[in-house]
């Protein structure tokens, strides 16, 4: 990658004005950005992109003041659609013969966000949003802001403003705060608040705890005992409910693996805080579903020596005892908690991985996911079967695609239950 022998790039079947799509959380979906007058304005253009990456159709509403920071072609351009800047007889900020699924203000600014609360409807912004209002209160559409503006004009006014907006339905986007400022989000920040206000999915609101990556035992202050796995599957399932709607909490070991910020995660660094990590996040409030996918330490050293023991000596015989095992200790306490559990064999056979799953089916898990270590994709994806009290099973194939059936599956048993 450090030289370029200056060969074009290969063909695609792409446009020019075309997007890669990264997901279809969004498709069928219309989006109207509208833009106030912010220096962050020059930012919207990715972002218009970056919700057509998920399948939407976007349109874009600037007003003259939002026009200063970004032209009018390149929202045309990332949008593939022309902008609106001025109403007309067409009646656009009213949209009845296509109606938006969601409106998202980036950025928001103190004028327009005081101008929406208030009810002022003065220019092609704030009359969308006068029709946006009335939309949210049928159910019809979800409305967004991001408010960005100087510290300075964090004022009383704007506090009330807000929390009136928020408290009458509008999602009120928390900024980025950075140099006394309220900065714009970053794009996939966004892209997931129009995701989860938009969703449609049964498990909208459901309250669901995933767990995923190794818990490590500590030997010593600098040692530590770790398999091999990152949480990978386990973020992407948290991410996949956490797109749809679901209140999320994503307890992850390791240190390998950074969620986002705004999933809303918790960080266990050892076996122990794993373990205290499930347990209070149980007992705090009721939760629905635990998926717990997480790569618990089976042993852990009979003691943990202090400092650091010296290379050889102590270090060639470690004694081991057993961990409490997790899922039995919530098991336990939480007898009702439709639990989903994974099972990760190597060295045996594909039935007797199934009967393994099966046998916890029998004590009570709603679902296993089971997989060989031996058994992998065309391009060395992971597989995983589906295992329930059902006589069929069900066979996929790759991270994301297993976090896309694994809700699918509870969307289908949740809305039962």
């Amino acid at each position: 990658m450090h030289d370029w022998d200056f060969t074009p790039p290969p063909p695609s079947p792409l446009g020019d004005h075309d997007v890669a799509l990264v997901g279809n959380r969004l498709v069928g979906k219309r989006v109207a950005l509208l833009l106030s007058g912010g220096i962050a304005c020059i930012k919207t253009p990715m972002l218009a992109r970056a919700l057509r990456r998920q399948g939407a159709e976007v349109v874009a509403f600037a007003s003259d003041e939002a026009l200063r920071y970004v032209t009018e072609d390149a929202l045309a351009w990332c949008t593939d659609r022309p902008i609106v800047k001025h109403l007309t007889a067409q009646a656009e900020h009213l949209s009845d013969r296509s109606p938006f699924d969601a409106y998202l203000v980036a950025p928001a600014t103190y004028n327009t966000i005081n101008k929406l609360r208030y009810g002022i409807a003065d220019s092609v912004v704030t009359s969308v949003l006068a029709s946006a209002l009335g939309r949210m209160e049928r159910g019809q559409a979800a409305v967004l802001v991001a408010p960005t503006m100087h510290g300075t004009m964090h004022t009383a006014i704007l506090t009330e403003s807000l929390r009136w907006l928020d408290a009458h339905g509008v999602r009120v986007i928390p900024p980025r705060m950075q140099n006394g400022k309220h900065n714009l989000p970053d794009e996939e920040l966004l892209v997931a608040e129009v995701c989860r206000a938009t969703s449609t999915s049964k498990l909208k609101g459901q309250p669901i705890l995933v767990t995923g990556g190794p818990t490590p035992v500590p030997i010593d202050n600098v040692r530590r005992i770790v398999n091999r796995f990152t949480g990978r599957l386990g973020y992407e399932i948290a991410m996949e409910l956490h797109l749809r709607g679901a209140d999320v909490q994503f307890v992850i070991g390791g240190a390998s693996l950074r969620p986002p910020e705004w999933l809303p995660h918790t960080r266990a660094s050892t076996y122990d805080e794993y373990l205290a990590a499930v347990m209070t996040r149980l007992a705090e409030r009721p939760t629905r579903c635990g998926i717990f996918s997480a790569a618990v330490a089976d042993y852990r050293p009979d003691k943990v020596a202090p400092g650091k023991i010296p290379s050889g000596g102590a270090l060639k015989e470690l004694r081991f005892v057993e961990t409490k095992k997790v899922i039995e200790e919530v098991r336990r306490a939480h007898p009702g908690l439709f639990m989903v559990t994974f099972k990760y064999q190597e060295g045996i056979s594909h039935e007797a991985l199934i009967e393994l799953a099966r046998e916890r089916v029998r004590r009570g898990d709603r679902l296993v996911v089971a997989n060989r270590g031996e058994e992998t994709g065309p391009h060395g994806e992971q597989v995983a079967h589906f295992v329930t009290a059902a006589k069929d099973t069900q066979r996929v194939v790759g991270k994301r695609e297993i976090a896309c059936a694994l809700a699918d599956q509870l969307e289908s048993s949740l809305g039962k239950a």
